[in-house]
């Protein structure tokens, strides 16, 4: 399967996902905001969806490229667990915007980890994004070799930026 996902669609075919993995959930994106998503009959950070999912044995990876905003930071602060639960990584070269999902799907596309982007805004206020949402297993494993050689530091040696990439969230 290998599905074009447009504008809103990145809510509910991309973002709406994480709940559902067992395993792994990669992320990497350039910009981090105060995302918010569905839960209940109210808007709840995403990031609390990351700690129901840490703390059911799930690993969580996030590679962005610069700190988050303040909105996101005051919320990351009511979520302690995640302080040592979310594998997390800051590179400062990060553009690319991929999701691996169970190492089985992955979304590559357009949209960061904001409310704009990929999270809960009105049709008025939402970015024009795209990008594919695709179980194909050579897909997949592109996408999870190349957000994990980032990960991993292999383009760290030649990169001239690494004293940039620092690993503070917390204010």
């Amino acid at each position: 399967m290998i599905k074009y996902i447009a504008d809103k669609e990145h809510y509910s075919e991309v973002l709406a996902r994480c709940e559902e993995v067992k395993h792994d959930l990669w992320i990497a994106t350039a910009d981090i905001k105060d995302l918010y998503v569905e839960g209940g009959r109210e808007a709840v950070p995403f990031l609390s969806v990351l700690d129901r999912l840490t703390k059911r044995g799930v690993e969580v990876r996030l590679l962005h490229a610069k700190e988050p905003g303040g909105n996101f930071r005051a919320d990351f602060d009511h979520y302690p667990d995640l302080w040592s639960r979310l594998e997390r990584r800051l590179c400062v070269r990060v553009h690319f915007k991929i999701m691996i999902f169970d190492c089985s799907l992955a979304y590559i596309g357009s949209a960061n980890l904001t409310g704009a982007g990929i999270g809960m805004k009105g049709d008025s206020t939402r970015n024009f994004e795209a990008g594919i949402l695709t179980d194909d297993a050579s897909l997949v494993d592109a996408a999870a070799d190349h957000l994990d050689s980032v990960w991993q530091g292999l383009h760290c040696k030649g990169c001239r930026r690494k004293p940039f990439c620092g690993d503070r969230i917390r204010t």
